[in-house]
């Protein structure tokens, strides 16, 4: 009989192999998938986020940590439909137009997944129409930007204006993050949050759609 307590702590210590095999193990055991992401995983995931919000985890650990996430959650996807497990909410991310950097924003992808959202990540170097064509096609609740670079930053704000342009800005809650990046930043330019990083980020997002009282 599988003990889940050693699947979080493979996820915990960025075990990718023993946290797939693990979950592997659960799932030939008729676990409940409900109960392996929302009893397990996503605990683990938090865990993370506490340890790197108190310093005893840095972005390499939190790094080996949300691949380790992303292998056991790779082997429940098939079985999620199925189990009639909805997402938290609907997120796409992507790093605006002239932005080439990406380890940020796949933290906060991988924090996200591990929290229960779903995740549509659109990559680097996205232009504004195709964050609209993916609020057309995905219909989701979040739109995340990212942007490292002080010269990029204003993207972020091009992106948010195309998007009220097209129509689309009462259908989605816009939260930004990024070096540069500030919260009188998201302020002025008409986002609905801020995360400082890839750990706040699960908490701005729950808040914005409602999950959490802000």
């Amino acid at each position: 009989m599988i003990d889940l307590k050693k699947l979080h702590d493979a996820i915990l210590n960025g075990n990718v192999k023993n946290a797939v095999a693990l979950t592997k193990q659960a799932i030939a055991e008729n676990c409940d998938p409900a109960e392996i992401i929302n009893g397990t995983m996503i605990p683990a995931m938090g865990e993370v986020g506490r340890l790197f919000e108190e310093e005893e985890y840095f972005v390499p650990e939190m790094l080996l940590s949300a691949r380790a996430m992303k292998g056991a959650l790779e082997q429940l996807r098939p079985l999620m439909a199925n189990s009639g497990i909805e997402p938290k909410g609907r997120v796409v991310i992507g790093t605006v137009a002239g932005d080439l950097h990406d380890i940020g924003k796949n933290l906060v992808v991988s924090m996200l997944e591990g929290a229960g959202f779903e995740v549509i990540d659109l990559g680097i170097d996205v232009a504004p129409q195709r964050f609209i064509e993916a609020i057309n096609e995905k219909k989701p609740q979040i739109v995340g930007m990212s942007a490292l670079l002080t010269v990029t930053m204003p993207a972020i704000k091009n992106t948010i204006d195309a998007i009220t342009a097209a129509g689309l800005r009462e259908n989605v809650k816009i939260m930004i993050g990024g070096a540069p990046v500030t919260a009188e930043y998201a302020k002025q330019i008409g986002a609905d949050g801020y995360s400082r990083n890839a750990s706040a980020a699960v908490s701005v997002a729950r808040q914005i759609i409602g999950l959490d009282a802000a």
